[in-house]
């Protein structure tokens, strides 16, 4: 007889008469005592946040919980249109619209933050940290350990080690995560809320400061100041919380649902999906496609 098979957990488990979360009993140990973004965190840094990292987290939820009629909202709206009933369809079609342009760059910026920060750390040139761009992030997490050279510790510091980010970018011709905005030309609204709750909490770190020295230096470098993203601020905030960056997306995802749940409510109140399906379909014009090339 061989034995039974084991699967190790450090998340759920349960019994006939008892479940188990985080090594808690989930009905007398978390329910009403844990908030839901407090437990949210938890899960993923398999540690309980402080109070004031669950400030700071919980900023980033509220920060990203919706942005109007995105492609997002505008995706759950008519897939609820197309399949009424199928509220998971509905979720999942603004959830999968979670890319690099709308919701993905809070991880793009967090990964890119990390990047150059672990290169700096390891004493390497920027330019390293840009060649892995788009990449894992792997082991380039917020706590890289032990390494030769310090983190700047004033302003100009910073403003030198993006100034050198900002020029790799550019040689490789790539975008720099987190800069610029297509709404908030002039400056996102999010920016300065979410860095001065990090500022009151202690937890102004790293990445922050370098987020923040990539917006300074971006007209003395690029030739145009451009904004600080909102969703970028909130990768750089949750990268400094020592969140694995490699899941930063899936915090925004999160925020989005409630965001989505909201739409979708809406919707079904208060309807423009037809209107929106009607006036694409109404205004559809045929044009013959480009003639092939011919060798």
């Amino acid at each position: 007889m061989t034995d039974e098979p084991r699967y190790p957990t450090s998340l759920g488990t349960s019994s006939a008469t008892e479940i188990r979360l985080l090594g808690q009993d989930l009905a007398e140990d978390l329910m009403g005592s844990v908030g839901f973004g407090e437990l949210a965190f938890w899960l993923v840094a398999m540690r309980r946040p402080s109070a004031g990292e669950v400030r700071v987290f919980e900023s980033v939820l509220v920060a990203l919980t919706d942005h109007g009629f995105t492609p997002t909202a505008i995706a759950a709206r008519l897939t609820d249109l197309s399949a009424p009933g199928a509220l998971q369809g509905a979720v999942a079609a603004g959830i999968l619209g979670g890319g690099s342009r709308y919701l993905g760059v809070t991880e793009d910026t967090g990964v890119f933050l990390a990047q150059i920060l672990a290169t700096h750390r390891a004493g390497g040139p920027v330019e390293d940290a840009q060649s892995d761009a788009g990449s894992s992030a792997g082991d380039t997490g917020s706590n890289p350990g032990d390494a030769a050279a310090p983190l700047p510790d004033t302003d100009s510091g910073w403003d030198e080690l993006a100034a050198a980010a900002l020029r790799a970018q550019r040689a490789a011709g790539a975008k720099v995560p987190g800069l610029g905005h297509p709404v908030h030309k002039e400056g996102d609204p999010r920016t300065p809320r979410l860095i001065a709750i990090a500022e009151e909490e202690g937890l102004r770190g790293p990445h922050l400061r370098l987020f923040e020295a990539l917006g300074r230096m971006s007209e003395p470098v690029l030739g145009r100041a451009l904004p600080l993203n909102g969703a970028g601020v909130c990768g750089a905030a949750l990268a400094d919380l020592g969140l694995p960056v490699e899941m930063l997306r899936g915090f925004a995802l999160l925020a989005r649902t409630a965001g989505l749940l909201g739409q979708i409510t809406e919707e079904r109140r208060n309807p423009i999906a037809p209107a929106i399906y009607a006036a694409v379909d109404r205004n559809a014009v045929y044009v013959p496609p480009p003639e092939p090339d011919v060798p």
